[in-house]
């Protein structure tokens, strides 16, 4: 993972600084890298397949995971 990747967080995300978040980055591939920022973030990624990011984010907004 070497290419230079623009990264970006929730806006719901509170703080302004880069601290604090999780942030994530399409790679050439369309898939998804995610990073915590609190940490070495050249270093601790994980990256999903794109369908499974989207398969993530519909449940994640139809509610599937709330109490």
């Amino acid at each position: 993972m070497n290419e230079s990747l623009t990264w970006f967080k929730s806006s719901r995300s509170s703080d302004p600084g880069p601290q604090n978040c999780l942030e994530c980055a399409v790679l050439g591939s369309g898939d998804l890298t995610v990073r915590d920022s609190k940490i070495d973030t050249h270093r601790a990624r994980i990256s999903f397949p794109a369908t499974a990011w989207n398969s993530f984010v519909g449940a994640v907004k139809s509610g599937e995971f709330d109490r």
